[in-house]
């Protein structure tokens, strides 16, 4: 496969090697927050380079990595939270595994190993992170032996609300799935429970219903179990509020970051786990590590991202571009015949795309639309981040749309226009 040579990037777009630039309304997998060569990340990536790059710690802990520990753990809530940086969000949700694990050992519960999530999720592509993961696709593509453990069904309204169902009735029947698996597991080998509160790449930004994740809570709190959300993808400010899971009024145990929390500056990850979690480890030790877990220069990136997000009101921006992103999406695309649906939150949206609008079925042999997508959008001049699952056989793709918390209203009219002229030339027509 021949991909074009990028050389540049500024702002929301970025050039390639034959001068054609690009509007990155994904910032690649929903990791350049703040955009392409911010000087403020820059400066702070180069200061720390000039004072230090890297010292092991297993020898060291160092500033940026201490300064971002605890502004994250302010904002997770905790004042006992403590945070475990990492290079990408497969380390941070095999960290989280093994701090499970390793807590329920620790309480004398060595038994508790199962780890619940649910189909259509994706945790990462490592081994432990793949077993987790219900993505059938890449769990395939792996060829690795996974172990099975329990999946339950996804919140996901569009295609699973039963007629004359409430929202609220849906989000508290599906919740309930999960304690069905925990009672069918015996909540004594029951670990936790991962799931992401907006699903990013698997399904294309379907976001919770409202009370699910607060049934979710109430069910690990009553059986015992750790509840981890993965906000690789949908955290660190992407969908409005710093964490995704504060719009549900709840907290989980275990929370996961990367993507955003270095605006793809450097490559870092986190995983932030509350008090009682934290005192319970740092009595057993937690035996885990990894080279760079720590990394000076990545740690500035995090912290320079942090600053510029509170310094510029991005939260608060993210949530009003958000809405005026969603509503011209809604007013341009949502009457197109093979739009079935337009989700997400914040600056993390996605549109279901269907052969048949009225009974949202997918597309014959159309395995390869999700790269085919890719490819249009790209010959348009844009960059975004399409996917696809299956359903009764036939290919539903998906489109997500992640771009900078610095977008413009004229970016946004702009990506409109290319998209509807990529949808027009991939999948216009219908069920072919």
């Amino acid at each position: 496969m021949h991909y074009p040579l990028a050389v540049s990037g500024q702002g929301v777009r970025l050039a390639d090697s034959a001068g054609k630039r690009y509007l990155d309304m994904s910032g690649g997998a929903a990791v350049s927050c703040l955009g392409h060569g911010h000087p403020h990340v820059i400066e702070a990536v180069t200061r720390q380079l000039q004072s230090m790059a890297f010292a092991h710690t297993a020898f060291f802990t160092n500033e940026p990595q201490e300064i971002l520990a605890a502004r994250l753990a302010r904002r997770f809530g905790d004042a006992g939270a403590r945070v475990y940086f990492l290079s990408g969000g497969s380390e941070a949700n095999e960290t989280a595994l093994k701090i499970a694990w390793q807590f329920w050992a620790a309480c004398g519960k060595p038994g508790k190993k199962i780890i619940i999530s649910r189909e259509h999720s994706y945790h990462g592509n490592t081994f432990g992170a793949l077993m987790i993961s219900g993505n059938p696709g890449r769990r395939r593509a792996s060829a690795a032996p996974l172990i099975d453990w329990p999946r339950i069904a996804p919140c996901y309204p569009y295609r699973e609300l039963r007629a004359g169902e409430s929202l609220g009735d849906y989000a508290l029947r599906v919740a309930d799935e999960l304690e069905s698996a925990i009672l069918d597991c015996g909540a004594d080998n029951v670990a936790a429970f991962i799931c992401e509160p907006v699903v990013g790449s698997s399904l294309g930004a379907v976001p919770a219903a409202p009370g699910y994740l607060r049934r979710v809570r109430e069910i690990c709190t009553q059986h015992g179990i750790l509840f981890i959300a993965d906000e690789i993808m949908c955290g660190s400010g992407r969908s409005g509020t710093f964490f995704a899971y504060e719009q549900d009024d709840t907290r989980p145990d275990i929370v996961t970051l990367a993507k955003g929390i270095g605006g793809g500056y450097q490559p870092l990850a986190a995983v932030v786990f509350n008090s009682t979690i934290a005192k319970r480890l740092r009595k057993s030790g937690f035996a885990h590590g990894h080279t760079y877990i720590g990394h000076a220069v990545a740690c500035a990136a995090g912290v320079a991202v942090q600053e510029v997000m509170e310094r510029d009101n991005l939260l608060e921006r993210t949530e009003t571009m958000g809405a005026r992103l969603r509503g011209l999406l809604t007013d341009r695309l949502s009457d197109h015949p093979n739009v079935g649906d337009i989700r997400g939150r914040g600056l993390l949206l996605g549109l279901e795309l269907v052969g048949n609008k009225a009974s949202k079925a997918g597309f014959k042999d159309g395995a390869d639309l999700p790269e085919k997508l890719r490819r249009a959008a790209m010959r348009h001049g844009l960059i975004v981040y399409p996917g696809g699952v299956t359903f009764d056989n036939l290919t539903v793709p998906h489109i997500l749309l992640a771009p900078p918390m610095i977008v413009e209203d004229r970016h946004l009219l702009e990506c409109i226009d290319k998209l509807n002229g990529v949808i027009n030339e991939t999948v216009g027509g219908g069920n072919r």
